[in-house]
């Protein structure tokens, strides 16, 4: 334990907004990326970041005088306004399956292929995390992704080192299993709908010949100005992924 640990909390807990302002520069990222695995999702985390760094200032009086450093608190803070997120986004999608779907317009822009592999990744991690107990979860993202060892995940979870050994082990072990079963459900998925899209391509191209054969060819000529090549497509830019 740092003697500057002592004073952060000494200043933290008499109000100075200096200071608090320093432990939202060392550590908002940390909570961010937190609550990112946690909930999956960017617009999500970065509101379980700011409305934890809210309730850390309203309840700076209960930081303790004597402690390391207060990542562990903040954490654990976060850890329980990611759940809420968890539950209330549950609830806002029984809600929006009851209604009627809007209409599918597929999107056209050119999308990264490194962007695309870590989006399903994320997906698989967060599927998995999904079919996790909460306390795994928890201890999971805590000690494991942000790098609390066993005594400050047991700080910011409010139970014994023991639980958290035992959880972690329990937490690790099933989400190396789910985890590939996720991606290799979305291999196969995506394989099938290769080969689906692979036989509609020849389905079509020979219809296309068979008019051409007849002499009925009706498709139009290329305008003036028509993208027509790949490169010309690949050359639209991207619209702005909005997480």
């Amino acid at each position: 334990m740092r003697d500057s640990d002592i004073e952060v909390r000494r200043r933290v807990r008499e109000g100075d907004r200096e200071t608090f302002g320093e432990l939202y520069e060392e550590f908002a990222r940390a909570v961010l990326n937190h609550a990112l695995r946690l909930t999956g999702n960017w617009q999500t985390a970065e509101d379980v970041m700011s409305e934890t760094f809210l309730a850390a200032w309203r309840n700076r009086a209960r930081v303790r005088e004597d402690g390391g450093t207060l990542l562990p608190w903040l954490l654990g803070i976060a850890t329980h306004k990611a759940e809420n997120a968890r539950r209330s986004t549950r609830r806002r999608q029984l809600f929006l399956a009851r209604q009627p779907g809007p209409d599918t317009v597929e999107d056209f822009a050119p999308q990264a292929a490194g962007r695309i592999d870590d989006a399903r990744r994320l997906r698989a991690v967060q599927a998995s995390l999904s079919r996790l107990r909460q306390h795994e979860r928890e201890v999971l993202a805590l000690c494991v992704w942000s790098g609390l060892d066993y005594q400050q995940t047991a700080e910011a979870l409010g139970v014994s080192v023991g639980t958290v050994r035992s959880r972690l082990s329990r937490a690790r072990t099933k989400l190396a299993r789910l985890a590939e079963e996720n991606l290799a459900g979305e291999n196969l998925g995506e394989q099938d709908l290769a080969d689906r899209n692979g036989a509609n391509r020849t389905l079509a191209n020979r219809h296309l010949a068979e008019r051409n054969l007849a002499g009925q060819d009706t498709e139009p000529r290329t305008t003036r100005g028509e993208m027509t090549s790949a490169a010309a497509l690949a050359a639209v830019p991207a619209r702005k992924e909005l997480a």
